[in-house]
Order: C-alpha cells, then structure tokens, then sequence
C-alpha cells in the first residue's frame, strides 16, 4: 500500500490488488496514508487455488484491473464493500 500511495503520488499509476478478506485492511490503511486506493479484490482464499484456479481469477479480475489503472478511479471490487 505504502509502494503504491508513493508511486501515485510520483504520477505513476498503480492498483492495489489483494484477497477479500484484506479489504478492511486495505480501506483502513488507504485512510492512514491520506490515500484513496485503487483497489480490486481477489476471492479468498489465494494460496491454496491450482494454477488453472489461478489463471481463471486472473481473467476475470483483469477487466477491473486495467480499468482501475487507466481510469485511476479503482473501480475493480471495492475494499468499502
């Protein structure tokens, strides 16, 4: 999160991307930061999914991912609900 509230700040664009169940984390230290963060949340758990898992999420987050990172709006799932 600190990387991200830098880097936008330096004018480079970037998503905060995590597991759901970091989503009050992530609001909470977007907050701490002064930092609206663009931010698309992944179903949870993560580290138990197969590659073919894996790949499926990705591709179904991707369309939010890039909106989030040309629009600078974070408009993927949001980590305020």
């Amino acid at each position: 999160m600190h990387d991200i509230a830098d880097l936008e700040r330096r004018g480079v664009v970037g998503v905060f991307l995590a597991s759901e169940a970091f989503a009050d984390a992530a609001r909470l230290q977007g907050a701490a930061l002064g930092f609206p963060v663009p931010c698309v949340l992944v179903p949870h758990p993560v580290q138990d999914r197969t590659d073919a898992e894996l790949r499926a999420v990705a591709e179904e987050v991707c369309p939010a991912v890039v909106a989030a990172v040309t629009s600078g709006t974070g408009s993927g799932r949001s980590p305020s609900g």
